[in-house]
């Protein structure tokens, strides 16, 4: 799975901001803010990727458990679906 095309990530004053570009502005209508920890998961989406690597990548640079990690990125994937914005 990765983010679809037509976003792009935006650093703004310290906050981590997805816009949508082209087509994708017009479908998606606003734009996401992300946490540090989401803007990182969003960086390693841009290629495409499965949910246990991106576990595996937030124990590697955060300082969490596995079950708190597995939790969280399930539920900060889950909101992107939501939103449509993986494509698998």
């Amino acid at each position: 799975m990765k983010v679809k095309d037509g976003f792009m990530l935006h650093e703004v004053a310290g906050s981590f901001v997805a816009v949508p570009l082209g087509k994708a502005q017009v479908d998606f209508g606003g734009m996401l803010t992300l946490t540090p920890v989401g803007a990182f998961l969003w960086k390693k989406l841009e290629a495409d990727t499965d949910e246990d690597a991106l576990t595996k990548a937030v124990l590697a640079e955060y300082e969490v458990d596995e079950a708190t990690a597995r939790r969280d990125v399930h539920a900060f994937l889950e909101k992107l679906r939501a939103h449509g914005l993986l494509e698998s």
